[in-house]
């Protein structure tokens, strides 16, 4: 009889318990310190802080955060709203609002407010997802603790997700998506679909409103995997069956709790189908250099591989990528091991888009995305991202190889390995997130000056909001989310007969205008059809007010609205506003 076999005295096993926390506790607080490093500088200045190189995400993310615990407040789940974008509005469910995580946090944007929450957010999912990978690893590939650390720390803090973390909390968030794995995994091994299928129902229909583009994300690697796996499977029916009849009974429970939101997304107001991203991905050499935020980071090399500072969806550095391909190479005759190598390498290559790029020149050699580019749901995701279903497999392999290392009698091995994961992993170590301070808040917003001149229609702020200036969200939240603003920075709609989504709202003549004497500081001769549009745009917004705050080209933008309107403008709280109440 093996000694796994005899059950250890009671007071041993509470013991052994004991000891078992101790070290699991030790290695999820370290987790949440490197979180909260890397979170710092926005922890550090709550009040004006803003992550540098989120763009216009981060006041995008505290405005649903603040719309989420706005609609609780009021005794609904919002699922559109009208703030932005009036009075057509915004459907929340074809964005990212992330409502499973902004309902459950409410209270803490009501009493802290949306920029805590967002503070929240990533630092927790990015401990929270090492601390998933960590426990899911322990219980379904891994018997050491070192194994399961090494994999739940790259799963958590790889250069992709500290990527993410200065944008994207629906991309760091990820701590459901390892349970959901296990889930699988589970059901794939025992025949008690009904337990696994209702628990695994529940747990995806609660990631949908974490993340849907993460889930296809995470099925896609997992359904790569499986089939590498089961290629080695002596008879992979009984496994197809137990899956066929836990997943069967996943989707029974699923569906009805997303019936009304998914309709809601793909077929109720101002609703899309599709948000095409182009055909690029991954550049072949974004796999081997190093992130902005990693220790060894290149800014400017990176920049030149990846999309912007949120993308960069790659970047293992080139020893991570020997050591895995070692890795595997050690670890070939392991089934599960080879199976996690080879799904690695797929998704890898599918990452890279419709066709190869090296070092930004493209090549004529296709890819797999070609075969899905163009497929529901995944027509709507970046196949960079496809390179972050990497992050888990490459964690396990090297788990494995820590494991096999750990339990081999060969003693000099161990400082020889652990050496290699140092030279590995401590050039892609994340690095604070770069902050900086705020634009200050108009005082028209901010101490309320705005209820004079808004009577039941909306503000329209000079330029019109969109993905490339998006503060005015950031003054409505201010204002309580008591005022509405015309257009705004969203998905939605492009208008087209094909229904395909675009970032921001279709412009109107007017903010067409506008948008161009802000990026070319000169504003053309207004004609009296310009002023007729303006008036018909206004009418349309249901404008109260139009008010322009500080900008570059201030004085040329304030001219154009005279010009347009017929009427010159009044500084009020530090803005200058066109009263248009009963003028259009």
């Amino acid at each position: 009889m093996s000694t796994q076999q005899i059950a250890a005295p009671a007071p041993v096993r509470d013991r052994l318990r004991t000891n078992a926390s101790v070290a699991d506790v030790a290695i999820v607080a370290c987790y949440v310190v490197v979180a909260f490093a890397v979170v710092g500088p926005l922890w550090t200045d709550l009040a004006d802080g803003y992550l540098t190189n989120s763009g216009q995400d981060q006041n995008m993310w505290e405005w649903f955060f603040a719309v989420a615990a706005d609609g609780l407040a009021r005794g609904e789940i919002p699922l559109s709203t009208v703030l932005q974008n009036h009075p057509d509005g915004v459907n929340l469910m074809a964005n990212t609002s992330m409502l499973g995580l902004g309902i459950p946090l409410a209270p803490i944007t009501w009493i802290f407010g949306p920029t805590v929450t967002f503070a929240l957010a990533l630092t927790g999912g990015l401990a929270g997802t090492a601390a998933a990978w960590y426990v899911v690893a322990r219980r379904h590939f891994l018997t050491t603790r070192a194994g399961a650390a090494v994999c739940g720390a790259l799963c958590g803090f790889a250069p992709a997700m500290i990527s993410h973390a200065n944008a994207h909390p629906n991309f760091v968030g990820l701590f459901v998506l390892p349970f959901i794995v296990s889930r699988v995994i589970t059901m794939a091994h025992r025949d008690r679909p009904v337990r696994d299928g209702v628990v695994l129902g529940l747990l995806v229909a609660y990631q949908v409103f974490l993340g849907e583009e993460p889930l296809l994300i995470t099925a896609t690697g997992l359904a790569v995997f499986g089939a590498c796996h089961l290629a080695g499977h002596g008879d992979p029916l009984p496994v197809l069956r137990r899956l066929a009849r836990g997943l069967g009974l996943a989707a029974a429970v699923a569906l009805p709790l997303l019936a009304y939101p998914l309709w809601w997304q793909f077929f109720g107001p101002r609703s899309y189908l599709t948000l095409p991203h182009g055909y690029t991905g991954n550049d072949v050499h974004a796999f081997t250099a190093f992130a902005t935020e990693s220790v060894a980071g290149d800014p400017e090399r990176a920049a030149a591989l990846s999309a912007n500072r949120t993308e960069e969806n790659a970047f293992f550095g080139a020893p991570l990528v020997l050591l895995t391909l070692a890795a595997l190479a050690w670890l070939w005759r392991d089934r599960t091991a080879r199976a996690l190598g080879v799904a690695a390498l797929l998704l890898a290559w599918l990452s890279t888009g419709i066709l190869l790029t090296v070092d930004g020149t493209s090549s004529a050699i296709p890819g797999p995305w070609m075969l899905l580019a163009e497929a529901p749901l995944f027509d709507s995701v970046l196949a960079s991202r496809f390179a972050m279903a990497c992050l888990p497999m490459i964690g396990l392999l090297l788990g494995l190889a820590t494991d096999r290392v750990l339990a081999t009698p060969r003693l000099s091995l161990r400082p020889l390995w652990f050496a290699a994961l140092a030279v590995a992993l401590l050039p892609i170590a994340p690095t604070p997130l770069e902050a900086s301070e705020r634009t200050p808040v108009p005082r028209f917003f901010a101490d309320g000056t705005w209820r004079g001149y808004v009577s039941g229609g909306s503000v329209v702020v000079v330029p019109l909001p969109d993905a490339g200036n998006a503060d005015a969200l950031h003054w409505q939240t201010k204002a309580g989310l008591e005022v509405p603003i015309a257009e705004g920075y969203f998905v939605g709609p492009d208008g087209g007969p094909e229904r395909q989504g675009t970032y921001g709202a279709a412009r109107r003549p007017t903010s067409s205008l506008l948008h161009r004497v802000s990026e070319q500081g000169t504003c053309p001769a207004i004609t009296p059809s310009d002023q007729a549009r303006t008036r018909a745009d206004l009418r349309q917004w249901r404008a109260d007010v139009v008010v322009l705050g500080s900008h570059q080209y201030v004085d040329e933008l304030r001219s154009c609205v005279d010009a347009l309107l017929g009427q010159s403008a009044r500084a009020v709280g530090g803005m200058w506003v066109w009263d248009v109440r009963g003028r259009l």
